[in-house]
């Protein structure tokens, strides 16, 4: 079932507290997790001011601290391929100095977020919708895994190389992530090792591979782009 027809068929559903839905309600839920950062892992500069504005602005008001890029994220049709719509300083320059930002992650059947790292920030991962295979490797080569279900949450260290596997065959998955930073960055391990033009030679003897190998891998991720 995709997660549109879920939501529909969950508005015949009573309601329970302030009169939320239980889907609705489930998403307000991450932002408990905003709290968590701000109380302890946020790394960004502490600022001397409320909040930042962009230079030469003079006049603003709540515009400014709204965000409105996820309207309707839920109700679209599920992506083909993995996605992720951030909440970013880039993308919400409100976040400048507030140690904070987010993400929305859709994955289809069988998709997958490959193995990656926050420079700059843990991730609170909270799963949505569907199940999810997740893991990460700390700097003694230890993998700790997980499979999330619905309302789960998992926590990824900052600066750890981690990913997300959706191994249903037939549903999509989604997430939200918070992050302790309002950039926390991302670095891809296939796109950095393979795609930057590291020299195919230093890239075998490396993996104790062949080159051809090696250009065969780089072959596959182009493609793949």
């Amino acid at each position: 079932m995709s997660y549109k027809s879920y939501l529909e068929s969950r508005k015949t559903t009573s309601t329970i507290n302030n009169g939320l839905s239980l889907p609705q309600t489930s998403l307000l839920l991450p932002f408990g997790c905003i709290c968590h950062l701000l109380a302890g892992t946020a790394s960004d500069p502490d600022i001397l001011t409320d909040f930042i504005v962009p230079q030469n602005s003079t006049t603003f008001d709540g515009n400014f601290f709204t965000f409105t890029g996820l309207r309707g994220i839920f109700y679209g049709p599920d992506p083909t391929n993995f996605k992720v719509t951030k909440v970013s300083i880039a993308d919400f320059p409100a976040l400048n100095g507030q140690s904070v930002s987010y993400a929305v992650l859709q994955y289809p059947a069988g998709g997958v977020n490959p193995p990656h790292t926050h420079p700059r920030s843990a991730e609170l991962f909270f799963v949505v919708y569907g199940s999810l295979e997740v893991g990460f490797v700390d700097t003694t080569n230890k993998l700790y895994a997980q499979t999330l279900q619905l309302g789960d949450i998992f926590v990824f260290p900052k600066g750890l190389v981690h990913y997300q596997y959706n191994a249903d065959p037939k549903d999509p998955a989604i997430a939200i992530s918070a992050f302790g930073s309002a950039n926390a960055g991302t670095v891809s391990v296939p796109a950095t090792v393979f795609a930057t033009g590291i020299d195919d030679a230093i890239l075998a003897k490396s993996f104790k591979t062949d080159v051809a190998t090696i250009q065969k891998i780089k072959a596959g991720l182009a493609t793949k782009a």
